[in-house]
């Protein structure tokens, strides 16, 4: 009765804590409707017997249903046990008699989740059916036909969208078999697995990196000047800097293979700051704007040696 008592108190507090975990189970783990399958074991204490005492008693059974997403109903299988001792009148005076009392019973349940889509849902549901039960302690095994209903009360751990664990209290009853009463208290404890679950839609191909604005401008021959086409495009590149707010530039010069390779390195430099100063003169701050001369590395043209390429003779501008 205890365990009974604790299911059922726990259900009726859970709804507020369920709620707060729906919209972010659902987010994660959408609901989806389907049949099912579940196995079930409980501990059983049949009451109110006259002149029976009924140790605890245990059933086992299964299910079959279909979960609409809130309402279900199901079809369920359950075969019930329990012992005891009872006071049996004989010719020379009364005994006490060991014996057991079983029944099977097949229910068809309505039953209603509260909170479907969240971790832990309390729900509630009812039964009816037909039970094959003992007449009495002692014998006529299973002989009786009687109706059979029962309440339902529970709360179910969704651990994945489509197995649920149960934890229930329910009250199960017969009609009257004559020498007992059949009134029963179960705590059930019971594993669901739902078919059907909807494949999940593989995510979004990652966007694409958008490169950072760049600009190039191009040297004469042994030259660090800027022609007026350089100065346009380093203007460009200025307007661009200032429409991206906070950022900052990187002005690379280059050189082709002809002349020293110290002396081309010395040459990048001098025409990475020719494109520093420009960019200063159109408003960007001098702060922004880093300088690097690589000389005749980083060719935009492959050569030989000593080969004077106009595409290798060169500052990039990039913006980030």
């Amino acid at each position: 009765m205890k365990k009974a008592a604790f299911a059922i108190a726990a259900a009726i507090c859970l709804p507020t804590v369920a709620h707060s975990q729906s919209s972010w189970f659902e987010s994660t783990n959408p609901t989806y409707q389907g049949f099912y399958i579940g196995a079930q074991g409980a501990a059983n204490w049949l009451l109110n017997n006259q002149s029976y005492i009924m140790d605890t008693g245990w059933a086992l059974g299964g299910k079959v249903g279909y979960d609409f997403v809130g309402p279900r109903v199901e079809l369920e299988g359950m075969y019930h046990s329990n012992t005891g001792t009872a006071v049996v009148a004989f010719p020379t005076g009364y005994a006490n008699v060991r014996g057991r009392i079983e029944q099977i019973s097949v229910m068809a349940n309505a039953l209603y989740d509260f909170f479907p889509g969240a971790m832990i849902t309390p729900y509630v549901g009812g039964g009816v059916g037909v039970a094959f039960v003992d007449a009495n302690i002692q014998g006529c095994n299973l002989c009786l036909t009687m109706f059979a209903y029962q309440a339902i009360l529970g709360i179910g751990y969704n651990a994945t969208p489509a197995m649920r664990i149960g934890l229930e209290g329910r009250y199960y009853g017969t009609t009257n078999p004559g020498a007992y009463f059949n009134n029963n208290v179960m705590a059930l404890l019971s594993l669901s697995y739902k078919f059907g679950q909807p494949e999940m839609a593989p995510p979004p191909p990652p966007a694409p990196a958008i490169a950072p604005p760049s600009f190039m401008v191009f040297f004469d021959w042994d030259r660090s000047n800027l022609s007026q086409q350089a100065l346009n495009t380093i203007k460009q590149a200025a307007d661009a800097f200032k429409q991206r707010g906070n950022a900052r530039i990187t002005a690379t010069g280059h050189t082709d293979t002809s002349g020293p390779e110290s002396y081309n390195m010395a040459l990048s430099l001098r025409r990475a700051n020719a494109v520093k100063d420009a960019l200063v003169r159109e408003g960007v701050p001098a702060q922004a704007i880093s300088v690097v001369g690589r000389g005749e590395q980083g060719l935009l043209v492959q050569t030989a040696d000593g080969v004077r390429e106009p595409q290798n003779r060169r500052v990039e501008i990039v913006i980030q």
